[in-house]
């Protein structure tokens, strides 16, 4: 039973060696096949002219290309050159072949990977359903539309406001025919957003192969409009003011927001237009109100009266009376009264 156990073992052994080695020399045949590509890879337009050679290293009993476009018979020439004129096949995949073996069976191959791209079509940008103007605050989609692109995997899409790159977006998928793409970016605008372009950019990133600089197509501009709640100009409207009696002082109210807002006054009447005097009869209180369709803001004002003291209005005149007070004591008295 032992023997017969060792014996089963042995053999097992024996047979994964001669498989192993076996596997080895294969992958050791096809690692050292001996062709040499110009290029390691090519990167080609969409009905674009391609053209590689593969030349052998070692004598041999024929060599060629298989391809779908441009295939070249088995030959003993020691260079043979796959060449397309018009390429037009998108997952073409051309591997050179060489029979270097006296016994005429074995053969090796070495792949061409070729990449075929196009530029997009045309590339658009829009908000995703809207069309009104915007509001301060809120959420907008928007949308940059990528037509008839290939490969997508190579696809970038940026996003821009003005000349400053917001985002961007790139592409998992991988076909290797044309596709239109989609790319979204989340805004929230604000006021100083109001006439803001924004623009999208698609570009093929095709590596060192590729055309250099990388091919790109960019969006018409899309400027958007904010409507926001008008803001009262703190500078020229103080909260405090102090009205000498006789001499008024003219407000100014001045609120910027979109739509243009309308200014009026809240005193014992609603008075319209962005300037009020005020005098001693004014309330203590009054109010400036900017108003659109986004809202109303109200910045409130307090009038203070005060009487006005200047030497050039209150004159003051004194006279002096002098007496003697004892004719033995030498001095006088002064007596000041004041008349105006």
């Amino acid at each position: 039973m032992q023997m017969g156990s060792f014996s089963l073992t042995t053999s097992i052994w024996q047979l994964f060696g001669f498989c192993f080695l076996y596997f080895s020399l294969v992958a050791g045949t096809q690692a050292e096949c001996p062709v040499q590509l110009s290029q390691k890879s090519v990167v080609v337009e969409y009905g674009g002219s391609v053209a590689v050679n593969c030349s052998a290293s070692v004598p041999h009993y024929g060599m060629g290309w298989e391809a779908s476009e441009g295939g070249v018979e088995k030959t003993r020439d020691s260079v043979v050159t796959w060449r397309v004129s018009d390429l037009r096949e998108w997952d073409i995949k051309p591997f050179c072949y060489i029979n270097y073996d006296i016994t005429h069976d074995t053969l090796c191959e070495e792949e061409l990977p070729v990449t075929v791209y196009k530029t997009p079509d045309s590339v658009s940008i829009s908000i995703v359903n809207h069309t009104r103007p915007m509001m301060e605050g809120e959420q907008y989609e928007l949308q940059c539309d990528v037509q008839d692109v290939a490969p997508v995997q190579n696809l970038t899409v940026k996003w821009y406001k003005g000349q400053t790159l917001l985002s961007q977006t790139n592409f998992t998928d991988t076909s290797r025919t044309p596709v239109n793409e989609v790319a979204k970016l989340l805004i929230r605008p604000n006021r100083t957003d109001d006439g803001a372009q924004f623009w999208c950019e698609a570009k093929l990133d095709l590596g060192a192969e590729g055309p250099q600089p990388p091919p790109k197509k960019t969006s018409e501009p899309l400027s958007i409009t904010v409507h926001f709640k008008p803001i009262i100009s703190e500078t020229k409207l103080p909260s405090i003011v102090t009205v000498f009696r006789g001499y008024p002082v003219v407000l100014v109210c001045e609120a910027e927001g979109n739509p243009k807002p309308k200014i009026s006054w809240s005193l014992s009447e609603n008075v319209d237009g962005d300037k009020l005097t005020v005098s001693e009869s004014t309330p203590e209180n009054v109010h400036c109100n900017a108003s659109n369709s986004v809202g109303t803001t109200t910045r409130q004002v307090k009038v203070f009266i005060q009487v006005e003291c200047a030497d050039n209005k209150i004159t003051q005149k004194l006279s002096m009376k002098i007496k003697f007070i004892n004719p033995r004591r030498s001095g006088f008295e002064v007596e000041k009264h004041t008349t105006g």
